[in-house]
């Protein structure tokens, strides 16, 4: 597992149910909110300080995921794509990466064709158990409360940039 982290990249991210907990909220007035866990948003900024690009690839379209993105500094971000393998090949040739530079996490059976291409394959403990056999690790956490923070972490760290990236916080 060490050896594809450290050949890694470019991180992507389904989002519902892996930056979400798959919830979707909607109000009186059709108004969707979801929540996001600050931790997982922490280590995607570790990572972009480290060198590692990341995006996101949903199969559903919402304005509050551009929103997060956008504060998260996400700048491939493809939405509307039931076909994950289409927006993938766009951002292999955005970046010049290859498959083996990409690890992905995913939690349901429409991001199956993604954990099975790229380098590194990550799922949280939530994710349905069809997608469990196509991933290098399970995280502990479930989608939505800390699992791609531990795949962020895992990447710091195999990698040898962890303590680069958080010995600001050491001082």
């Amino acid at each position: 597992m060490e050896d594809r982290l450290k050949k890694i990249k470019l991180l992507i991210l389904d989002v519902d149910g892996v930056l979400t907990d798959g919830r979707i909220i909607f109000d009186s007035n059709g108004v969707e909110s979801k929540f996001f866990n600050v931790k997982d948003g922490h280590g995607i900024k570790m990572l972009q300080r480290s060198g590692i690009e990341v995006g996101i690839i949903s199969g559903r379209e919402s304005q509050v995921v551009y929103n997060r993105a956008v504060e998260l500094g996400i700048g491939q971000v493809y939405q509307k794509s039931l076909d994950k393998l289409v927006p993938y090949r766009q951002m292999l040739e955005a970046t010049g990466v290859s498959d083996e530079e990409v690890a992905f996490m995913g939690d349901d059976v429409i991001d199956i064709p993604l954990l099975k291409r790229v380098g590194f394959a990550a799922a949280p403990a939530d994710a349905v158990p069809e997608v469990l056999p196509f991933a290098q690790f399970v995280a502990k956490n479930r989608g939505g409360w800390g699992a791609v923070r531990e795949v962020c972490d895992l990447i710091l760290k195999a990698q040898g940039t962890w303590d680069t990236v958080t010995s600001r916080y050491y001082v």
